[in-house]
């Protein structure tokens, strides 16, 4: 029956498809100005400059800057997620979760460069974001806590020095990259495993265990 409905809905059109393209070099735009820090001081004509479209074409998308730049961050943070969520399919244990998605995070310096500009670029104000690493990874916090595997250190202040740790590593990574080898990041993740509560044996196995291949970004 699904299928059926889908095979009987309508086709993109040209139109369609271009009004889909403006769009999405729109939020393009927008995440490339976020990755530079210069997010808060951009222009709507420095953001269709970036574009390569028309000033006038920006309100037949978005409203207001503030829509576009709500509307882009939901999608990296969203992908992001998403690709954690790949890599730690099939797993059940919250602590080797919680390793995995941390270190497949430290490593987007290296990864996907442009995800981890933007992510600095946002800085903390992603932790009260509802899409990305951040709902997911405090939820694997409490998870680890219900289950015994994590420490009863608040589940909120736990998340902030996670991403603060995060946030520097992926700095570091751009500033200086050879200073961040994969080999640093697995130690931060075996330190914030430790911060957590795993046992120090435990977490040197988790922070040595083969990463899952998460997928296309």
């Amino acid at each position: 029956m699904a299928d059926a409905a889908r095979a009987d809905a309508p086709r993109p059109t040209r139109l369609d498809r271009r009004k889909a393209r403006t769009r999405q070099a729109l939020i393009d735009a927008a995440v490339g100005l976020i990755a530079t820090g210069r997010g808060d001081r951009a222009s709507i004509q420095e953001i269709t400059d970036a574009a390569d479209i028309g000033f006038g074409s920006f309100y037949n998308h978005f409203e207001s800057k503030d829509e576009l730049f709500a509307t882009a961050s939901a999608e990296v943070l969203e992908r992001w997620g998403q690709l954690i969520d790949r890599a730690c399919a099939g797993m059940s244990d919250p602590a080797e979760i919680f390793a995995v998605s941390f270190r497949i995070s430290g490593r987007l310096g290296s990864t996907h460069p442009d995800v981890a500009r933007f992510i600095t670029g946002s800085g903390l104000s992603l932790l009260d974001a509802p899409t990305g690493l951040a709902p997911r990874a405090l939820r694997d916090i409490r998870s680890g806590q219900d289950a015994g595997c994590f420490c009863a250190l608040n589940a909120d202040v736990a998340l902030s020095a996670v991403a603060g740790g995060l946030l520097g590593l992926l700095r570091l990574s751009h500033d200086h990259p050879e200073h961040v080898r994969e080999e640093v990041v697995d130690q931060l993740a075996q330190a914030v495993l430790r911060l957590l509560g795993v046992p120090a044996g435990e977490a040197a196995r988790l922070a040595a265990l083969p990463l899952p291949e998460p997928g296309e970004w």
